[in-house]
């Protein structure tokens, strides 16, 4: 039996698979070792892991996650797995690999994440190959969810949300002082998912010309700052996963053809794809 697993920032999406191709799907939070060490792993993994899961019979889990940019912070999550399922094999990457092989399976072309974060590459069929780095939500990010939320807020806290939306903004989240919020943001856990939690706002009231502009000018500066800067991108379709690229994925696809890209694949979780990969591997 084996796991495969979508780690996001905010949510981890999970498929049990046995010996005869049955799929078994739950969630967890995310698991981002940015943010997280593997005792915070392992704890959370140990709460929310469906109690129906046999443990000891996990041979491998292919595990692509946010923030794994290093063997360093691969490792940070396998430990947690190891310790977790003690008979396992713990495969850990990058997200971008697994958006990549869910958008394109064995084919090459450009792949994109648009959640919490935002990540995007070329890729060859087997591996990336090319890569402009997104820098995290504090230098970069752009047209994510904590890109979109960083601007709401932003303007939230200098009173500029516009059409009678200030207050909507402080009541749809509870919102507290000045103090507070700035102190969730710089003294505590997960900033970045604290970000993207607000990016909804946009999606809730994209009646308003407000939110349709941000979330324009989001997609335009990714754009601007990333895809325009990958060589011959014009030759590649436009693939995305994500929730922030599939809910606005209209405005998406407009900013794409603007830039003489056509779209392919855009869907809000790579695990379907993903798991439909690795069921084409032997099942061990």
């Amino acid at each position: 039996m084996i796991l495969i697993a979508d780690g996001g920032s905010t949510k981890c999406s999970w498929c049990q698979l046995d010996d005869a191709h049955n799929r078994v799907y739950f969630n967890t939070e995310g698991y981002n070792p940015d943010f997280m060490d593997t005792a915070a792993i392992v704890a959370s993994l140990n709460q929310n892991l469906p109690s129906t899961l046999p443990r000891e019979e996990v041979t491998d889990v292919h595990f692509y996650g946010a923030g794994v940019s290093s063997a360093q912070k691969a490792e940070v999550i396998a430990a947690a797995l190891r310790q977790v399922f003690p008979k396992t094999k713990a495969h850990v990457t990058e997200d971008l690999l697994a958006a990549a092989r869910a958008l394109l399976g064995h084919k090459p072309g450009f792949a994109a994440i648009l959640g919490t974060g935002t990540n995007s590459c070329l890729y060859d069929g087997d591996k990336i190959i090319y890569n402009v780095d997104s820098l995290g939500y504090f230098l970069g990010d752009e047209g994510s969810g904590s890109y979109f939320g960083k601007r709401l807020l932003r303007d939230y806290l200098r009173g500029l949300l516009p059409d009678g939306l200030q207050e909507i903004f402080k009541e749809t989240y509870s919102l507290g002082s000045r103090n507070d919020i700035l102190d969730r943001l710089y003294n505590q856990p997960l900033p970045n998912r604290y970000l993207a939690n607000f990016a909804k706002f946009a999606y809730d009231h994209n009646n308003v010309s407000y939110c349709r502009e941000i979330v324009l000018e989001g997609f335009e500066t990714f754009f601007q700052n990333l895809v325009l800067h990958y060589p011959r991108f014009q030759e590649y379709t436009f693939n995305c996963v994500g929730s922030v690229g599939y809910n606005f994925r209209d405005v998406l696809t407009q900013v794409a053809k603007t830039h003489g890209m056509e779209v392919g694949k855009i869907i809000r979780s790579p695990i379907d794809d993903l798991v439909a990969y690795h069921d084409e591997l032997p099942v061990r």
